[in-house]
């Protein structure tokens, strides 16, 4: 989509000050792709503690993705319980890799590295209940390519600042976000805009006399006293 030179010169301006704020992480694989996949569905609608929970639990209960996709879905439930929805979020991991089986003769996403990146990001799609932050969580997280995953902090702080419409889906966020930066920006700029989402730019009581980013901030101008 077409951006605009404002909203870019904007969108680079607040990448600079939340290097200058938060520092710029180093990217570092987190998990093979696969397990990243279950580890991010495993995250959808719960806190990283619970679902970190989960994780371990399914891993320590089921050591192999074979163990896992042999597993009684009721049992497999059981195990994720602590990341919540457990009965939805074990058939939808099951189903995932039921395909990824079928399509590839074994449990692995390792392939992805061979792919070119659009290419990896529609065959993540393809999966039943992965949609658009989840494939991207992978490529970034995993493969360490150019994707920029859309979270509630993530969405929030780029609609409050201005760099998206308050309208705007966590989808259409991401959208934007990957044509407005440039490629080698995503993985910081996602992790700051997170640490400043958790810090400082709360969902119900903002900081805002601490932020470094009032000058650029939409949201801002609009609370602020004449």
């Amino acid at each position: 989509m077409p951006v605009q030179e404002e909203a870019r010169e904007k969108a680079l301006r607040v990448h600079q000050r939340l290097l200058a704020e938060y520092g710029e992480p180093v990217w570092r694989s987190h998990n093979e792709p696969l397990d990243e996949l279950v580890q991010t569905i495993l995250s959808q609608n719960t806190s990283d503690v619970n679902s970190g929970r989960a994780y371990a639990q399914l891993r320590a209960r089921y050591p192999t993705w074979e163990a896992v996709l042999d597993a009684d879905t009721a049992a497999l439930a059981a195990a994720i319980r602590p990341g919540g929805l457990g009965q939805m979020k074990a058939p939808r991991i099951q189903k995932a890799l039921r395909r990824i089986q079928e399509a590839r003769g074994e449990l692995t996403l390792n392939f992805l590295a061979e792919m070119e990146p659009e290419a990896a990001r529609r065959w993540l799609l393809s999966l039943d209940g992965v949609g658009p932050k989840t494939a991207a969580i992978v490529l970034l997280f995993a493969l360490g390519w150019p994707a920029f995953p859309v979270d509630t902090h993530v969405h929030r702080v780029t609609r409050r600042l201005g760099l998206a419409p308050q309208e705007a889906s966590p989808e259409q966020v991401q959208d934007l976000m990957e044509a407005t930066l440039p490629p080698e920006a995503f993985y910081a700029f996602h992790l700051n805009l997170i640490a400043h989402g958790r810090q400082v730019c709360k969902a119900l009581k903002p900081l805002c006399a601490l932020c470094i980013l009032r000058a650029d901030c939409d949201w801002y101008r609009t609370i602020a006293p004449a």
